[in-house]
């Protein structure tokens, strides 16, 4: 008997209750972190152990993967680098940065709205907007 992985499945639930931000801000990653928790006061680290590889093209691309858990409470926000060397983790959203996951525990859509306006006023940020699962193709892309 050969077990099977449902992708699918794995994907529904990572995401459910989950809200993911795509965010344009053309700057490097490490400095993208640094303004996030300077002026917004989050600690985000970067965890190489979440590091997620992709291979294409005969070649490994490393798409690094900074997080944050709130202390005392399950919730978790991870910042993921949707490029590397002209590689896309999410190649249907070519034109995003950044993407900001927030899981764990269920936050209200009011304060995913303040955390929106409160990214858009960080240097170099041009557009961030809440996405929605259906119109991620790859979101096994983003299972930790």
């Amino acid at each position: 008997m050969k077990l099977k992985i449902d992708n699918e499945l794995l994907a529904e639930e990572f995401f459910e209750g989950a809200h993911l931000l795509g965010i344009v801000a053309p700057i490097k990653d490490y400095q993208f972190t640094w303004h996030i928790n300077q002026k917004l006061g989050y600690e985000f680290r970067i965890n190489n152990s979440l590091e997620i590889q992709l291979r294409k093209k005969n070649r490994n691309y490393y798409f690094s993967i900074y997080e944050y858990g709130v202390p005392g409470s399950c919730l978790m926000h991870y910042l993921y680098h949707n490029h590397y060397d002209g590689e896309y983790l999410l190649p249907e959203f070519k034109h995003l940065d950044f993407l900001w996951l927030i899981k764990g525990e269920e936050v209200d859509a009011e304060e995913i709205k303040t955390l929106q306006g409160l990214i858009k006023l960080l240097p170099s940020v041009q557009l961030v907007n809440e996405m929605t699962n259906e119109k991620i193709k790859n979101k096994q892309h983003l299972i930790l």
